[in-house]
């Protein structure tokens, strides 16, 4: 596609990102266009290799969940933290975050399903989680009490730079800890010789 051809639609595009702040759907995008939503597509894919190709922006096209929205380059974040003055993964505690990994991994579950997998309360980190948009109720569960089951949001993608729930690192990846600890003393145990 040749870009130069195209960039009144690029004009209207990056118009309408910055105006939502919000991602957009690309049939929404192709509507207000009223182009095909395959034109509309590659309209997206080509701005969004002009975004990454021109290292003199500051922003970069993000698609989530197949919807698109203007994002900051992470190459800046140090300046827009000062402007901040905080960032999400700082600001949460311990016990936040471990309750954030929980919900990203077994979503959609619910606050006792998460409690049981702690081994403490939660309460509290799902209350910061949801006021920070990072988690939200996803409905009910069919059991008895019908307690609501938590889930991400695409502020959470965002924010950990996510373009989908795939994207999360496999659980694979992880050692338990017991097998970490066991580790370490056989280590220990060989250099004693």
């Amino acid at each position: 596609m040749d870009e130069s051809k195209y960039e009144r639609y690029f004009s209207i595009i990056e118009s309408l990102l910055y105006v939502t702040g919000d991602p957009l759907e690309v049939d929404t995008i192709a509507s207000i266009l009223e182009c095909s939503v395959e034109f509309a597509t590659e309209l997206l894919k080509v701005l969004e290799k002009v975004y990454e190709r021109d290292e003199s922006r500051g922003i970069k096209l993000i698609c989530i969940n197949k919807a698109y929205q203007l994002g900051t380059k992470p190459i800046n974040s140090d300046y827009l933290q000062m402007l901040l003055k905080t960032n999400i993964r700082q600001s949460l505690s311990r016990a936040a975050l471990e309750t954030l990994s929980i919900i990203a991994y077994k979503q959609p579950i619910t606050r006792i399903e998460i409690e049981d997998i702690r081994g403490v309360k939660s309460d509290r980190a799902i209350s910061t989680l949801v006021e920070k948009g990072l988690i939200k109720e996803s409905g009910k569960k069919s059991v008895i009490g019908r307690p609501n089951l938590y889930a991400t949001t695409d502020e959470f993608l965002k924010h950990f730079d996510f373009t989908s729930l795939g994207e999360l690192p496999s659980l694979d990846n992880f050692i338990e800890d017991e097998e970490l600890v066991e580790l370490e003393e056989k280590d220990i145990e060989e250099k004693k010789f």
